[in-house]
């Protein structure tokens, strides 16, 4: 399976906390939702449904599998919806116990072996592995090279400060441009792929 990364980002690179206001309030994050404004149903919802249909498991950090969890399993009867909670789902906690996995279809990845078991993951026939949020595991994935492409939704916003995935390590890593569409809200949706070191 190819390890894909989609996200939200604002220009100055933070995509912490887009959905709504108390879902992510670290380090004094006071803009949690400002993707609504933005989003447009055509090219955006259009790039989520294209998204979901080359999606073969989904992969989140322990955050963000619990967010999910409390919200989509509600939402049923929408295909979105639908898809989120009939499609294979891991999660990487050292903290969830079994009892804990309450949406349908959910295994854990015990965080002292996800890196292994995610190699073992992505080394399988199949669609994409996709990585929703999860900003800290995305960015281990990036950092280790595991990262098959990257999916963004560049909003024009400036938040000032949060969260990102990016690697604060000095590497270099050179990504090629392989799709783009602009919505009518200014969203650009652009997918990346690394591009291999000669």
């Amino acid at each position: 399976m190819r390890i894909v990364i989609g996200e939200f980002v604002s220009l100055d690179g933070v995509m912490q906390a887009p959905g709504g206001p108390e879902e992510d309030t670290d380090g004094g994050f006071a803009h949690g939702g400002w993707t609504h404004p933005f989003f447009d149903p055509k090219v955006m919802g259009g790039a989520l449904a294209e998204w979901a249909a080359d999606t073969e498991a989904l992969l989140f950090g322990r955050r963000t599998w619990q967010i999910m969890a409390a919200a989509w399993p509600g939402r049923a009867g929408d295909p979105f919806a639908d898809h989120m909670n009939s499609v294979d789902k891991y999660v990487v906690s050292s903290t969830l116990g079994e009892p804990d996995l309450t949406w349908n279809n959910t295994t854990r990845i015990p965080g002292d072996r996800a890196l292994d078991q995610i190699r073992e993951l992505h080394g399988t026939e199949g669609r994409d592995l996709m990585v929703m949020g999860s900003l800290s595991l995305a960015r281990t994935l990036l950092t280790e090279g595991l990262v098959d492409e990257l999916r963004l939704m560049i909003m024009p916003v400036l938040l000032g400060g949060g969260k990102t995935i990016y690697p604060a390590d000095a590497g270099l890593r050179t990504l090629e441009l392989v799709s783009t569409e602009v919505s009518s809200t200014g969203v650009h949706v652009c997918t990346y792929r690394p591009v291999a070191e000669a």
